[in-house]
């Protein structure tokens, strides 16, 4: 076992959970923390409140340092549907899209990219989507979603070029992992192929392969759950 640590924000969600059991039932890490809106004491973070996540980073920063950081967070529909055309637009939906999709993430990466070593392999990684990618969008729609999903992968992009400066060994990458089978996905599964619909344990394990195979040069890019670059 090593002396990093490994840290999923948003632990307490389908992905997250699943993600937070399988680095547990490994030993890669001298311990995982589970942070999340939905936990409580130390392990509440929620990402509308930057004082809660300066706070996890500081309780983090008192221990091994986190070689590995996944942010596996996310909304996509929260009493409204995404839109499925540009006059049903709404500055509301926008902004809560925003909000936790990219603001939360970028101000992860503000107070905890720091604690990441500089003399090792560390990796950031945050829950993206497909369609947040501008080069493969062929059918429009869910504008919230994809623009703060794009938002983010720019976002990404810049802390890989900047982390690339100071952790020459620093892997930032955003991820795809296919459609799980969660609250966020239940509405939307009907249309999914058959053997496309993935548990969360089953997509936890492809990302966390995916990120193994993942070096600096592949840093700032999105990739899928099975290990596909997806377009910008």
């Amino acid at each position: 076992m090593s002396d990093t640590s490994a840290i999923v924000i948003g632990a307490s969600g389908g992905i997250g959970r699943a993600l937070a059991d399988a680095l547990e039932g490994g030993e890669r890490y001298a311990r995982v923390h589970r942070l999340g809106r939905s936990l409580a004491g130390e392990a509440h973070v929620d990402l509308e409140d930057e004082a809660s996540i300066a706070a996890a980073a500081e309780r983090v920063r008192a221990g091994p340092p986190p070689a590995l950081i996944l942010v596996a967070t996310g909304v996509l529909h929260s009493g409204e549907e995404p839109e499925r055309t540009y006059k049903a637009i709404t500055a509301e939906h926008l902004l809560r899209d925003y909000r936790i999709n990219t603001v939360g993430p970028a101000l992860v990466m503000k107070h905890f990219a720091p604690l990441m070593p500089r003399d090792r392999r560390a990796v950031f990684a945050a829950l993206s989507a497909r369609v947040g990618s501008i080069g493969d969008n062929r059918l429009g729609g869910w504008h919230s979603y994809r623009a703060s999903k794009a938002a983010l992968n720019m976002l990404l992009r810049n802390l890989a070029v900047e982390l690339g400066r100071s952790h020459p060994q620093a892997v930032v990458a955003g991820l795809h992992p296919g459609t799980v089978d969660t609250a966020l996905s239940t509405p939307f599964q009907k249309g999914v192929a058959e053997g496309k619909l993935f548990t969360p344990l089953y997509s936890a394990e492809r990302l966390l392969a995916v990120l193994d195979g993942l070096t600096p040069a592949d840093s700032g890019g999105v990739f899928a759950w099975d290990g596909a670059r997806i377009p910008e």
